[in-house]
C-alpha cells in the first residue's frame, strides 16, 4: 500500500475538521475525494503534507509514519502537493519556479531531463520559460503548479482543485495531461469540486461529509449511487 490514512483527526482550536477518517491509496491509482465545501477535503491533503497539526491517527507512506517527519522531509520522501490556488512564485520566471522545486536534488542530468519532460507535457511553459509567473494566465499558472510538483520526482501527487477558475477547454486538456502523468507512474490523490469530472478521471473515490467518510467505492459505483447523484451530480 502506497498511502494508508488511519483514524485521522484534525482540529482547528475547538472545531474538529476531520473526525477519524481512514482510507488507502495503492500505487498507480487515481483516487478522488469528493464532497461539498467545508467537508474536509483540503484539510486531508494538508494533513498528509504535514501542513496542519494532527490531533490523532497515523498516515503511512511506503510504510513510514509521516507524523515522524516535518513538511519539508515529506516532500523529500516523494510526496508533491499542488495546492488550491496554485501558489506559484509570481516574481520568479517559469524556469526559476521549476528549478526551485528541485532544489534538494543533486542529480543535475536527471533534473534537466525532468525539465524537458515538463516542457513536453506543457509546451506553453516551454514557450514562456523566461516569463515571470505573475504574467501567466490562470491555465498556464495551473500547468506551472503541476509541472513544479513533477520536478520533485515523487511517487504521489496531491492535487487540490486543479479545475478551479479554468475554462472548460483548458480543464479537459489539463486532465488529459494528468492522465498521461498517472500512466507514466505517478499515483494521484485528487480533491475536486467538480464531482462529475473527478469520477470520470479517477479509478476509485471517497465521499467526505463534514469531516467523515460516508461512502467509498469505484468511480463507476459512486457515479451510479443515487445519493451521490442527488448531492453532487445534479440528480
Amino acid at each position: 500500500m502506497l498511502l494508508s490514512v488511519e483514524n485521522l483527526r484534525v482540529r482547528y482550536g475547538n472545531i474538529e475538521a476531520l473526525h477519524g477518517i481512514s482510507f488507502e491509496v495503492e500505487e498507480g491509482e487515481i483516487v478522488t475525494l469528493i464532497g461539498a465545501n467545508g467537508a474536509g477535503k483540503t484539510t486531508t491533503l494538508r494533513a498528509i503534507s504535514r501542513m496542519v497539526p494532527i490531533a490523532e491517527g497515523s498516515i503511512f507512506y511506503e510504510g513510514r509514519n509521516l507524523l515522524d517527519y516535518p513538511a519539508h522531509e515529506v516532500v523529500r520522501l516523494g510526496i508533491s502537493h499542488v495546492p488550491e490556488g496554485r501558489r506559484i512564485f509570481g516574481n520568479l520566471t517559469v524556469l526559476e519556479n521549476l528549478l526551485l522545486a528541485a532544489y534538494s536534488r543533486k542529480d543535475k542530468k536527471a533534473v534537466e531531463e525532468d525539465l524537458e519532460r515538463v516542457f513536453a507535457l506543457f509546451p506553453r511553459l516551454g514557450e514562456r520559460k523566461h516569463q515571470r509567473g505573475d504574467t501567466l494566465s490562470g491555465g498556464e499558472q495551473q500547468m506551472l503548479a503541476v509541472g513544479r510538483a513533477l520536478m520533485n520526482r515523487g511517487k504521489l501527487m496531491l492535487l487540490d482543485e486543479p479545475s478551479m477558475g479554468l475554462a472548460p477547454v483548458l480543464v479537459k486538456s489539463l486532465f488529459e495531461t494528468m492522465r498521461e502523468i498517472n500512466q507514466a507512474g505517478t499515483t494521484i490523490l485528487l480533491v475536486e469540486q467538480n464531482a462529475r469530472l473527478a469520477l470520470k478521471f479517477a479509478h476509485r473515490g471517497y465521499v467526505l461529509e463534514t469531516g467523515n467518510i460516508v461512502l467509498a467505492g469505484s468511480a463507476e459505483e459512486l457515479a451510479a449511487d443515487p445519493r451521490v447523484k442527488e448531492a453532487y451530480l445534479g440528480g
